[in-house]
């Protein structure tokens, strides 16, 4: 779990470092804009537009991996939740009796 929770720190900060070098290159075209629209300005605009499609490539990667890995551990931890019903039927159904109860009583007090 704790490798689980570090990569996703890892690629939290990657993102963090990707946005802020766009934000960096945005700036930069915004400042040449105003001053030049030379060689300069062009060379800017093309810089800005690969940063943004690098940026938006990775983005959809990660939500899709960020995805695919929360589907995974929900599928997971469904399967064990179901592999302990079957296993232990009588504890179950004790489980979901003393929940229901804590409802029960929780709902009649209002």
């Amino acid at each position: 779990m704790s490798q689980h929770s570090t990569k996703h720190a890892d690629q939290t900060e990657q993102l963090k470092a990707d946005l802020r070098h766009l934000t960096d290159t945005v700036e930069e075209l915004v400042n040449a804009t105003s001053e030049d629209a030379s060689s300069e300005m062009r060379d800017l605009r093309s810089r800005a537009e690969r940063s943004l499609k690098d940026t938006r490539a990775r983005l959809e990667a990660r939500g899709e991996q960020l995805y695919t890995g929360t589907r995974d551990a929900l599928t997971d931890q469904a399967d064990s939740c179901d592999r302990y019903v079957r296993e232990n039927p009588w504890a179950s159904i004790g489980i979901g009796a003393a929940a229901g109860l804590v409802v029960g009583l929780m709902l009649g007090r209002k």
